[in-house]
């Protein structure tokens, strides 16, 4: 068993101001996307290193607002609406991937309006950026200390300080998160868009392997406390949510290539 290292939450406090590892997680994942889209903007015609900028500003606001809607919508809507206040403390953590996939694609529909561009010509050039954010966000979970995973003798196994977790050992599955939804989803999608690909296969691969990733990774994290499993004793709402994602995912790429063929 690993001893889990304990990390103040805040990162800088200035008097009354304070800055959390979780928010700072965030501004990393919008860096990364400004400087590997600008990057690789250099290098294709269709695109105007000028327009990253707002490309990233469409994407946070999707990002946040998305997300934080999504996790009251899916998974805690009564206890927001006892205490509506709580809704902007993001700092507490409390934001659904699911909520913000569904606040990015609305942003990147209209910057593909704003810029005249298709729309999954926008989103082919943005999905193989978004996994660093998604893994620095786990990382920023972990310091948390929230969405551990299920009691485990593993050898990695870790006792969270939260009372919540009973002081049991149990999967780090914010971690594995960090390494499948960021580090691997991030060398999939890089290395695979390195080369032309047909319109919305690159978007497609990115629904099917997160969609796949995050299922299987639900079988280590413990459910939600008021939600419990969703069915059958084992499904999670992760996984009523990403299911679809990754059978989504693959018809889309099985349809970006039938069309080019």
């Amino acid at each position: 068993m690993l001893e889990y290292p304990q990390i103040d939450p805040v990162a800088i406090s200035l008097g009354p101001v304070q800055v959390h590892w979780y928010g700072i997680m965030y501004l990393i994942g919008f860096a990364a996307l400004w400087w590997l889209g600008a990057r690789r903007a250099r290098r294709d015609p269709a695109w105007n290193p000028q327009e990253i900028g707002d490309l990233v500003f469409y994407g946070a606001l999707g990002t946040i607002l998305g997300g934080r809607l999504g996790y009251i919508l899916f998974y805690d809507l009564p206890a927001y609406l006892e205490e509506p206040l709580n809704i902007f403390k993001i700092w507490e953590g409390g934001m659904s991937f699911h909520g913000g996939l569904l606040g990015v694609l609305v942003a990147m529909a209209l910057f593909a309006r704003k810029t005249g561009k298709h729309f999954f010509q926008v989103t082919d050039f943005v999905a193989p950026m978004v996994p660093i954010g998604l893994g620095a966000g786990r990382i920023g979970n972990f310091i948390n200390g929230e969405l551990w995973g299920r009691v485990s003798d593993v050898p990695w196994a870790m006792v969270f300080p939260d009372p919540r977790a009973g002081l049991l050992p149990r999967h780090p599955s914010q971690l594995y998160e960090a390494l499948l939804e960021g580090l691997a989803l991030f060398l999939i999608l890089w290395f695979y868009s390195a080369r032309p690909r047909p319109v919305m296969a690159v978007s497609g691969l990115f629904l099917l392997c997160y969609g796949v990733f995050r299922f299987l990774v639900e079988f280590t994290r413990m459910p939600d406390a008021h939600l419990g499993f969703i069915a059958f004793d084992w499904l999670t709402m992760g996984q009523l949510l990403s299911a679809p994602m990754a059978v989504a995912g693959g018809i889309m790429m099985w349809w970006a290539y039938r069309k080019k063929a």
